[in-house]
């Protein structure tokens, strides 16, 4: 039971620590924010981005864990279910390995349309396949015994929300920590350094997915 309770807290730890990751990531997004603040001159304005930036990431989890939720009432499957979701991630990490380029529909995207953005980039960068393998860990351990139609209609129901509470841990921890690059470049540094300084994280990215998802495919075989 202890090392359960320990897996379970490095498994939320990881939500929020991919999250924080997600946030300096500025293909999430952050440099958005400070765009619109400099542009308007408010800095209401990067509170605005930020809170749309943040609602379109959030529906993206939400979007690609919802699915895997409903899977994970089939107990009887769960290994099966975390290698091929494993296999998943670490196909989209091979993808954006082999193919650097940048979704171009993102660029047609008005900037006024942030939370859509939002969305359209987590999804084109696999942002929330990231959080799958972390997710069903979460709900392995969680998941008592299952017999009968109303226990898998329970433990369902469970992993529902559970998927909806680790899209918003995550979400906050991405919002975060973007949020806190964007002030410290918007009230020091200005636009001029980060034009300067852009920093591309791409080819790291799709290396964690590949990592992400080799973790998720061994903890479930040997974990099972």
């Amino acid at each position: 039971m202890g090392t359960d309770i320990t897996t379970l807290t490095a498994l939320w730890g990881a939500v929020i620590l991919s999250g924080l990751y997600h946030g300096v990531n500025p293909g999430m997004g952050w440099p958005l924010a400070v765009s619109a603040a400099l542009m308007e001159g408010k800095r209401s304005a990067m509170g605005k981005a930020l809170v749309a930036l943040a609602a379109g990431h959030f529906l993206s989890m939400t979007a690609i864990l919802l699915p895997f939720s409903l899977m994970t009432a089939l107990v009887s499957y769960e290994m099966q279910i975390r290698i091929g979701a494993g296999a998943l991630v670490v196909a989209m990490g091979i993808y954006l390995l082999i193919n650097r380029k940048h979704p171009r529909f993102l660029a047609r995207v008005h900037p006024a349309r942030l939370a859509l953005w939002s969305f359209l980039a987590a999804l084109a960068h696999g942002a929330g396949l990231m959080l799958v393998p972390i997710y069903l860990g979460i709900c392995g351990i969680d998941a008592g015994p299952t017999e009968g139609h109303e226990a898998a209609q329970a433990l369902m129901g469970q992993n529902v929300l559970t998927a909806f509470v680790v899209a918003l841990v995550h979400t906050f921890a991405m919002t975060l920590a973007g949020g806190i690059i964007a002030v410290i470049i918007y009230l020091w540094l200005g636009l001029k350094f980060l034009s300067r300084t852009w920093f591309n994280l791409d080819i790291v990215w799709a290396l964690s997915l590949v990592l992400v998802g080799a973790v998720g495919i061994y903890t479930a075989y040997y974990g099972h």
